[in-house]
């Protein structure tokens, strides 16, 4: 049973009017409140109660809390709290494990059982497929608080990743983290004669494919002194990041996934066309490390302007991260499009919400209702997109404007299998060999078997 009321916001306004013939008079006025909320009662048609459950989100990056900085913000932990009021629970974001120990500690808890009320957030590893595997983590479909039809489970897809069969094992709520794009230096690119906002105008148009990319790419690598050596390079990355973008951007995988489960991808039309050409693009452009230098060099290449080009994701841009001391300016789009593709495609990569299984239902049921209602949107920002990290960062106005939310929306983002297949990565097995002077079927031929072993396994 479901009822409407209304949040009222009493605010009290004294009005002195006061005359050498009169004695002074208070005026109070009321306002109430724009925002209407639905309060979800139990057969009596009372408010769920939660019994004051102690609710924690743990993760491994959250601090103290905040105070709110605009609108947005306060509209968010106004209604955040009327929830806690209202169902008679509290929650709150806490960091207890760290990023590396999280999916051992997630697998520790999930098998030896606590008292405490946990939501744990989790990362693609092999200790969580592991998990999902052996049964320690809630199949969230059988909870009837959660309804994964709705847009804020639809705008990032994760529960259908982290499903089997009609079983659901985690899920994220709202648009999904922006990821890997194309950064260029503007400067390098006027230099070379091409206008910067040339790229923008095509991602607008939809005219920003692989060929434009190496076009460009092509142009602005140049022998500047004229002593036989390249002085400027079209691309510096962390080869890895490209190649798998390139393949998700020509409708390509390494694993599938259908009504029979997953199934082997990487010898698709759509995949190997892609290897095929990041190969080339490494082979033509890519900035060579010198002798020695750390995998992540191509950070300080790029940074010191000795590429135009660089593959890397969107959160490098923000405060506290590298390119905050990237002295030209800079501008970012999404990776161009593969000619088997109809758009421009972002393969979302977000942290799982999870039960663990050694709880009761009755807590899991609770634990979901009380996730379900801390993500929903306040009243009037159903479709708010949080852009103020990038709005801090090193972007430009089309960058914050048009690609990072571009990255966000639905029909832009993608959901990749591979991470959920146990024993399966795709690094050290196959990405890191695609490098310069790759030879794309011998890699190939050196890891189908085995990839289709796990991939044959994780569906038993």
């Amino acid at each position: 049973m479901k009822k409407k009321v209304s949040r009222n916001v009493m605010i009290a306004i004294t009005a002195a009017a006061m005359t050498m013939s009169a004695c002074a008079q208070a005026v109070v006025a009321e306002e109430a409140a724009d925002e209407e909320y639905t309060v979800i009662t139990d057969e009596n048609g009372d408010p769920i109660d939660l019994g004051g459950m102690d609710i924690v989100i743990r993760n491994w990056w959250s601090g103290d809390p905040a105070e709110p900085t605009n609108d947005y913000e306060e509209a968010r932990d106004e209604y955040r709290e009327w929830i806690q009021e209202t169902y008679n629970f509290t929650i709150k974001e806490q960091a207890i494990s760290d990023w590396g120990s999280t999916p051992a500690d997630f697998v520790d808890y999930a098998t030896t059982g606590g008292d405490e009320n946990y939501i744990w957030i989790l990362r693609d590893d092999p200790a969580i497929t592991s998990a999902l595997s052996s049964g320690l983590m809630y199949d969230l479909a059988t909870l009837d608080c959660l309804d994964f039809s709705q847009p804020k489970f639809q705008r990032n897809k994760l529960h259908e990743q982290y499903s089997k069969g009609d079983s659901i094992y985690a899920m994220y709520a709202g648009y999904s983290e922006p990821r890997t794009g194309v950064y260029f230096n503007k400067r390098l690119l006027e230099d070379a004669g091409i206008d910067p906002e040339s790229i923008y105008d095509m991602q607008r148009e939809g005219t920003w494919t692989w060929d434009a990319f190496a076009d460009l790419m092509s142009k602005v690598q140049r022998d500047t002194d004229n002593d036989g050596t390249v002085d400027i390079y079209g691309l510096t990355l962390n080869e890895g990041v490209m190649t798998t973008m390139a393949v998700f951007s020509n409708n390509g995988s390494y694993v599938g996934k259908d009504e029979n489960g997953y199934f082997y991808n990487l010898e698709s039309p759509e995949t190997l066309e892609a290897l095929e050409w990041t190969v080339d693009m490494f082979n033509k452009y890519d900035l060579p490390d010198p002798e020695g230098a750390e995998w992540d060099y191509y950070k300080e290449a790029f940074i010191n302007g000795q590429a135009a080009f660089m593959v890397e994701d969107e959160y490098a841009g923000t405060p506290g991260n590298f390119l905050q001391d990237m002295q030209d300016e800079l501008g970012f789009v999404m990776f161009p499009k593969g000619p088997k593709a109809e758009t421009y495609l972002n393969v979302w990569s977000n942290n799982p919400a999870a039960i663990p299984a050694c709880y009761d239902a009755d807590k899991a049921w609770k634990l979901a209702f009380a996730y379900n209602l801390y993500t929903d949107q306040p009243a009037g920002y159903e479709d708010y997109m949080d852009l103020s990290n990038a709005r801090a960062g090193i972007f430009d106005f089309e960058a914050v404007d048009e690609t990072i939310p571009m990255m966000m929306e639905e029909e832009h983002g993608t959901i990749a299998y591979h991470g959920l297949i146990p024993n399966m990565d795709i690094g050290p097995d196959f990405v890191w060999n695609i490098a310069p002077g790759a030879v794309v079927s011998e890699q190939v031929e050196a890891i189908r078997d085995t990839w289709k072993s796990y991939i044959e396994a994780a569906n038993k």
